[in-house]
């Protein structure tokens, strides 16, 4: 591993302490400052790990992160993650929406699938937290924990890993040094490319636009995905009477869709959801992603590790983007931390392969189930409308397989990797 570096005065590289030996400048670095690779820093942190952040954006925009429209669904096993590296206690209380129930519908027909927190002993089925708030609570706790350093409006320009380190040089010219590298940076890494690590990518060909509508009957903290012929809305309880409505169509009308006046797209929206709220209006500004699912070929390299939507990056119908996204920094925290117990090298591929093969049993089920859940209720064709039908007649009448997907979305459905009673960062 080499770079053609700048030499000090002296004609030792910036890393090298005068002897000559190599110096690591942390233990891991982490690339992307995002609410997964904030987490992660938090988790190792409070392990004694040292960890050094890189991120494009300033201090300031990390700090003080622009509403984006987007609420995060988070089940109660990502609210303990939250809670025990200090983020959850950063966010308002007064912003925080409780999933009562969830309701599943599919076009005009009356039946639906129905699940409710009181099925399975829990305050609700989960909670819903603007995302800007995630960020700028991920940033704060990260910017007060002993042991991290955010290198912040830095661009990373070069990868290398041999056995001994990992290294990123910078577009400044820096180099810096770590026993192990972890990208963070997004479903469309750069370092996952640079790294060779190829990813399944599937584009839904379709846009969601989200935005927040006021209404005037109680929404009783009931969550409604409504899968219609050509479009998705999904229409998530906020704190009084508002919603954050997720409509989801073909990229080719949601451009349209998006500049219709306000006044006609909440009435095109409460049209869709069949009234059931009463008379909406908009409240702010639409903003509109691209539907992009990703999953890494592997999670894991030489001293690299992927996390968050590096690793897997979901379909939102199933609310599950970020939580996995945390469970990977927990597994992830846990298999360096044993390592680090242990003595071993952070980097060593037998710790990291921990990590992979725990990330992949939790996330290639659920990944692959939502695509193909997705697929069925977005195709028109009659065979695929007769499937999704009945495939809700047979899941209301089976109360085992409603048990085990009310599990799945609270996030009580923990396993063997999170026995009950086990702190994360114990």
């Amino acid at each position: 591993m080499s770079f053609d570096e700048p030499r000090t005065q002296k004609g030792m590289r910036d890393s090298e302490p005068e002897n000559g030996a190599p110096r690591d400048d942390a233990e891991v670095l982490i690339v992307g400052a995002g609410p997964a690779g904030l987490s992660l820093a938090c988790a190792l942190a409070r392990q004694g790990l040292r960890v050094k952040l890189l991120e494009r954006q300033s201090r300031a925009a990390l700090a003080a992160a622009a509403p984006d429209g987007r609420e995060i669904a988070l089940t109660h096993r990502g609210v303990d993650i939250l809670e025990q590296l200090g983020i959850w206690a950063r966010i308002p209380p007064a912003e925080v929406s409780t999933i009562r129930e969830a309701r599943v519908l599919n076009g005009e027909s009356p039946r639906a699938l129905h699940f409710d927190s009181r099925d399975s002993g829990a305050v609700g089925l989960g909670f819903l937290v603007p995302n800007h708030l995630i960020r700028r609570a991920a940033f704060a706790a990260a910017e007060q924990q002993a042991g991290i350093e955010i290198l912040d409006g830095v661009q990373v320009r070069k990868l290398a890993v041999d056995e001994q380190a990992a290294q990123v040089q910078l577009a400044d010219g820096r180099q810096l040094r770590a026993r192990l590298l972890v990208a963070a940076d997004s479903r469309l890494s750069d370092s996952r490319r640079q790294m060779g690590i190829g990813a399944d990518l599937q584009d839904f060909g379709r846009d969601v636009i989200v935005c927040h509508l006021a209404h005037s009957r109680p929404h009783e903290g009931i969550a409604y995905e409504c899968f219609g012929h050509g479009r998705t809305l999904a229409m998530l309880p906020l704190t009084g009477n508002r919603v954050s409505a997720v409509l989801t169509a073909p990229s080719d009308d949601a451009e349209r869709l998006r500049q219709l006046p306000p006044a006609s797209y909440a009435r095109l929206l409460s049209e869709q959801f069949g009234g059931r709220l009463g008379e909406m209006q908009l409240v702010g500004e639409r903003h509109s992603y691209p539907l992009v699912a990703v999953y890494a070929q592997q999670f894991v390299g030489r001293r690299f590790a992927l996390i968050g939507d590096a690793a897997v990056g979901m379909h939102p119908v199933t609310a599950h983007g970020f939580n996995l996204g945390l469970y990977g920094v927990d597994a992830l925290s846990r298999a360096l931390a044993a390592a680090r117990r242990e003595g071993r090298d952070l980097g060593a591929a037998t710790v990291l392969e921990r990590y992979q093969s725990e990330h992949r049993r939790a996330t290639a089920p659920l990944y692959y189930g939502t695509n193909f859940l997705v697929g069925l209720y977005t195709d028109e064709r009659s065979p695929a409308r007769f499937a999704r039908q009945a495939l809700l007649g047979v899941a209301n009448r089976l109360p085992p397989l409603k048990s085990a997907i009310t599990r799945q979305l609270t996030g009580r459905g923990r396993g063997p990797a999170w026995p009950p009673g086990r702190s994360l960062l114990k």
